[in-house]
């Protein structure tokens, strides 16, 4: 950040792309005020069919800049244009989404004749708007989570204030204009890039009511701590994401889906597959054939369309992977593929076989292009050392026994188990949502409409 704007750079080769103003505090307090005054003014809240209208023109509008936005996903963020293509495709499918969900909003009715003092009476509950949202975002998937954040509280008919990731802002930009183009009043939503401080004080401020988040544990848990009296949140964090491999995985279907799973993004992704456990005896050859399609991957400028692996999203980013990955060298782990950079913005995608289980790469998230495979003596084993960390995500099982499939399913402490898939399997409609430190209440587009709305009963005295 220099004065009053700040610089975007692409992460691989660090040269500048654009730049946007920097907000300070006094525009983001006219803007709280704005969306309060707005919330508390129920004759100004959009009808739903007007929402419902620039959701759709949004969507289109979004599907004829296609090609621009998947440049930019990959531009900015540094995510391969083959996957940044797919992430413009579901985030035009999330605008949909919001639409149908619109209809699944409904209230219910409560018997109230169950009792002689509530007889003579009918209830029923409808959906309101909770009110102003803060939205803080990742830089990972610079244009998608913005919609997941951003179109439910515009769909349900919340003013919405969006503070992007400081390295990734153009997407989010953009996708704020393409709401504005479609008709979206701009007081209805803002954008706010701001330093750490600002956004503290906005996040915290008792005119929000409800702060959702996408990002580092750490950051997330503090401001909960000091969010106002009454303001709602949802934290996704990160995981350490386990994966177990019974004897009996078909490898012909696994190898491919491990690799993609760990290294899609360059392992910044978080459910990235992490931690990969295999019985003793089979650990090494697993890991050697996972090595072997990693050696393959092409790295380089995420812009180019032969690039599988981009870069990390800063060289400080670099450096953190390299000193965990030599720590876990220095204490017994074996290189099979990788384990150097290849240059200030790029490290190589790595397998590392039995790295020790104090280790950084083995209690921590990686984020990053690093897959570590173990060796257990039982599937039992394989579940506790997938259950020994305080962070739980998204986790697997690969085997052909339904036994074994469901043995993982039922002890894993994770919210989503997937059987023979990698631990990164998203759709946009299906709840996702971390445990324990990984994160607080439950994402995708329909559960984020469902917090971002609140019940309110009528009671009539016949």
């Amino acid at each position: 950040m220099t004065g009053t704007r700040v610089d975007v750079v692409n992460p691989y080769d660090l040269q500048t792309i654009g730049d946007v103003a920097l907000t300070e505090w006094e525009t983001v307090d006219a803007y709280l005020a704005q969306a309060h005054q707005l919330f508390r003014n129920r004759k100004a809240w959009l009808p739903a069919h007007k929402r419902i209208a620039i959701l759709k023109k949004a969507g289109e509008l979004m599907q004829g800049r296609f090609d621009e936005l998947a440049f930019q996903i990959a531009n900015e963020g540094g995510k391969p244009l083959i996957d940044a293509r797919i992430e413009v495709t579901r985030a035009i499918d999330g605008m949909g989404l919001c639409i149908k969900e619109l209809g699944h909003l409904t209230g219910t009715e409560i018997p109230m004749d169950l009792t002689a003092a509530g007889a003579g009476r009918i209830a029923f509950t409808t959906r309101e708007p909770i009110g102003p949202v803060v939205a803080v975002s990742a830089f990972n998937h610079p244009l998608n989570l913005i919609v997941h954040q951003v179109a439910p509280a515009v769909a349900v008919g919340c003013p919405v204030l969006v503070k992007p990731a400081t390295y990734t802002p153009l997407s989010a930009q953009t996708f704020v204009n393409i709401l504005y183009e479609a008709g979206l009043p701009e007081e209805w939503c803002r954008l706010v890039v701001c330093k750490s401080n600002v956004a503290e004080k906005m996040v915290t401020d008792p005119r929000v009511n409800f702060f959702s988040f996408i990002g580092s544990g750490a950051v997330g848990w503090m401001l909960k701590s000091k969010l106002a009296p009454g303001t709602r949140c949802a934290l996704e964090h990160g995981g350490v994401a386990p994966v177990i491999v019974d004897d009996s995985a078909d490898l012909a279907t696994m190898l491919p889906a491990l690799v993609k799973g760990g290294f899609y993004h360059s392992g910044q992704v978080c459910v990235s597959v992490q931690r990969i456990y295999a019985h003793k005896g089979h650990g090494e050859g697993l890991a050697q054939m996972i090595a072997m399609d990693a050696k393959r991957l092409i790295t380089g400028n995420a812009i180019l369309d032969t690039t599988q692996c981009g870069p990390l999203i800063s060289p400080g980013e670099v450096d953190r992977v390299e000193s965990w990955v030599a720590e876990a060298v220095a204490g017994g782990a074996r290189v099979l593929c990788g384990g150097e950079r290849l240059g200030k913005t790029t490290y190589q995608p790595t397998v590392l076989l039995n790295p020790p289980r104090n280790a950084k790469v083995s209690l921590q998230e990686v984020f990053g292009p690093v897959v570590c495979v173990y060796e257990t003596d039982s599937i039992d084993a394989a579940i506790a050392e997938a259950n020994s960390l305080p962070v739980a995500f998204q986790a697997a099982v690969f085997t052909k026994s339904l036994d074994v499939a469901m043995k993982c399913v039922r002890e894993i402490d994770a919210t989503a188990v997937m059987v023979n898939d990698h631990t990164a399997f998203r759709v946009d409609w299906m709840p996702f949502a971390g445990r324990r430190q990984s994160g607080y209440g439950t994402g995708g587009i329909g559960y984020t409409m469902h917090d971002m709305t609140q019940d309110k009963m009528a009671v009539i005295k016949l």
